[in-house]
């Protein structure tokens, strides 16, 4: 399996799209994006960025364990949210729900990402 050369592009450019949408949705359909929308997304994508970084690293040493190490670090990255979630609520955050709907569509993008980036670096080895 080949990672991509790119990855830290990849990974601008899935940021930097949505960056965008919640820019597009904070101007046209206020109400709907909470106040936390820039450290959710700031703890989304880093999460995002290092868990594929360490993964990557990972990999390079031992390849044989591609998917134990993919499960480790969604199994990371549901529990930091977890965490997160928990932490910001506990400290008192106003209209929780929205919080949580936002924090699940942005974490889904970036796992949505990060699945397409999987299965892109299988097709080699399918062939």
């Amino acid at each position: 399996m080949k990672f991509s050369a790119s990855i830290h592009f990849s990974y601008g450019i899935i940021t930097m799209v949505v960056a965008g949408l919640i820019l597009l949705f904070n101007f046209f359909l206020p109400q709907i994006i909470h106040e936390s929308i820039w450290s959710i997304f700031g703890f989304v994508a880093g999460l995002a960025y290092l868990l594929s970084i360490v993964t990557r690293w990972l990999y390079l040493k031992s390849p044989e364990n591609l998917l134990s190490l993919k499960l480790l670090g969604m199994i990371i990255r549901i529990l930091s949210s977890l965490g997160f979630i928990g932490i910001l609520v506990v400290l008192g955050l106003e209209n929780i729900i929205l919080f949580i709907a936002n924090f699940f569509i942005i974490f889904l993008f970036y796992m949505i990402f990060d699945i397409y980036i999987f299965i892109s670096n299988l097709r080699p080895i399918s062939k």
